[in-house]
């Protein structure tokens, strides 16, 4: 048997080092010779093949920031425009209520004239949670707030509502009316309208030019009767005011007639005892007054007696 040398160790040249990676497949490393050989023969496309290509790298992950600062940083500036956004309408809606007409509370509230009480109290919630004094920085917040409070205490009143209602009556009658009158104007109008049965009516008060006009007339017929029920209150008050004034005249005048009777009183002894002194001692003369001559009944002188002539 042939004794065998010491074996000769593999060169293996910079791409045909061992696989380094266990889950790579097995690829056998080609010696340099073989590869110079290869190259001499086929040229370099050839031999390129038989190489082994290299391991695609994964990208580089971008460089990392602290966790949660990004996403800390978002919500941050979510939440100040949030509470701009909602400052500006808190101060909006503040504006609103305070510029509404004063005796409608339906417009105080934003709520239309056939809403129910439920509906009052549902919208009063949520409007007053936007203008709380605690919760809105406006300067005239605690004004709106307790403007509010008023349009829900005069709509969840039966009586106040009620009054409401009745000039919200007449102010659809008279829109009514005054509709009439321009459809007899208007010739095709009026025949939609006969043959609609009603319906063409309904559908122009369910529309938003109605609804304006409505709100419009109402604020008139309420402006009238304030004004009337004003003025009447201040007749009552002048007229109030006349008779307390009266009254008081007429207490002036009999104090002033009780203290004159019982200083009559008081003086009642003094007024007999002087009444009866003079009684006793008679009229005194009083002195550097020039008496009349006395008048003489018997005159020798003449023949009629001279009687005294009483004077009227």
């Amino acid at each position: 048997m042939a004794r065998l040398g010491p074996a000769r160790p593999r060169i293996f040249g910079p791409g045909c080092s061992w696989p380094t990676n266990p889950h790579r497949p097995f690829s056998v490393p080609v010696p340099v010779p073989a590869r110079v050989s290869c190259l001499r023969r086929n040229g370099l496309s050839s031999c390129s093949q038989s190489r082994s290509p290299p391991e695609p790298r994964p990208p580089s992950p971008p460089p990392r920031t602290p966790m949660g600062s990004s996403e800390a940083d978002d919500d941050q500036l979510l939440k100040s425009f949030l509470a701009e956004v909602s400052e500006a309408e808190r101060d909006n809606e503040v504006l609103r209520i305070l510029g509404c007409f004063k005796l409608n509370p339906f417009e105080h509230l934003k709520l239309s004239f056939d809403s129910s009480v439920d509906e009052v109290k549902k919208q009063y919630r949520k409007l007053s949670l936007l203008v709380h004094p605690d919760k809105c920085k406006h300067p005239q917040a605690q004004e709106a707030f307790g403007a509010l409070a008023k349009a829900q205490q005069l709509l969840l009143d039966p009586q106040e509502r009620g009054y409401i209602l009745d000039q919200v009556t007449s102010a659809k009658e008279e829109l009514r009316a005054k509709r009439k009158k321009e459809l007899r104007k208007d010739s095709a109008s009026k025949i939609k309208s006969q043959v609609d049965e009603g319906k063409y009516e309904e559908q122009f008060e369910r529309s938003d030019e109605f609804q304006k006009q409505l709100i419009i007339k109402v604020r008139e017929i309420l402006t009238d009767k304030e004004w009337r029920r004003r003025k009447m209150q201040m007749r009552i008050s002048e007229e109030e005011g006349r008779l307390k004034k009266d009254e008081e005249e007429t207490k002036e005048m009999w104090k002033r007639k009780r203290e004159h009777e019982e200083k009559w009183e008081e003086t009642r002894d003094q007024r007999v005892s002087s009444w009866r002194d003079f009684m006793k001692t008679g009229k005194k003369a009083r002195k550097g007054e020039l008496k009349p001559p006395r008048l003489k009944t018997e005159d020798p002188n003449k023949s009629y007696v001279q009687r005294p002539v009483k004077r009227g």
